[in-house]
């Protein structure tokens, strides 16, 4: 009763489209959750997100949820996601996505989900890692271990926006660190983010990841900029 009586006070509405909430749906109305522009990329190993990284590492196979476009719906959903504390954004996105991942060839052996970490000083100013709650969706439907404290970022970068694909990796190489190698040896690592554009920061960190024996890489992002 009280949940009702809130919910007539502060009604739950779709992130995407702003329409009330039905109480079996979560951040995202089915709808919207279905009609979305969804890129089906985890189906294909040749994709414009794994053709990004060729010939820069070795990523094993690569994804993205939505396509993202300016003044999108997709792009409304992330910007409450990153800058709205919309928390819940991420992990339900994320638990969507990890049940579609876990049926596909590409990336059911996946067994450690891995979000970008964010420097202490704009986890601090953030208050959250928009990226660490999609990794804890994946990794809730998928079983897979959260290692969301696995990589962490050593040095303080300026953002990345309007920055070029060169400057972008300039801005990245060398500021990511693997804490305890013993527990990435061995797995099939998920490196989680919200947007790939260029695809600097995710390359430097699988590339850090990959420098622990007997690991694979691959990527997965809630949207893409590429085509």
């Amino acid at each position: 009763m009280l949940n009702d009586f809130l919910s007539l006070i502060f009604p739950k509405v779709c992130a995407a489209c702003g329409k009330s909430l039905l109480k079996s749906e979560e951040s995202i109305c089915t709808y919207c959750l279905y009609h979305l522009p969804k890129t089906n990329f985890h189906l294909y190993n040749d994709n414009p997100v794994i053709k990004l990284f060729w010939g820069r590492t070795n990523i094993f196979s690569a994804s993205s949820l939505y396509t993202f476009s300016k003044g999108s719906k997709v792009q409304h959903l992330i910007h409450q996601l990153k800058y709205r504390g919309k928390k819940e954004i991420g992990v339900s996105l994320g638990k969507y996505y990890g049940r579609e991942l876990k049926t596909s060839p590409l990336f059911s052996s996946s067994n450690l989900v891995i979000p970008i970490p964010l420097h202490p000083k704009k986890l601090k100013k953030r208050g959250y890692n928009q990226s660490e709650t999609f990794a804890q969706g994946i990794a809730e439907s998928m079983q897979a271990e959260n290692g969301s404290n696995l990589l962490i970022r050593t040095h303080y970068s300026e953002t990345q926006t309007r920055k070029s694909r060169f400057a972008r990796w300039e801005n990245v190489e060398e500021i990511f660190k693997v804490v305890s190698p013993e527990k990435i040896q061995g797995k099939h690592v998920l490196l989680v983010d919200d947007v790939v554009t260029t695809g600097s920061t995710l390359e430097a960190c699988a590339n850090k990841i990959l420098e622990v024996p007997d690991t694979k890489v691959s990527v997965a992002t809630i949207a893409s900029t590429l085509l």
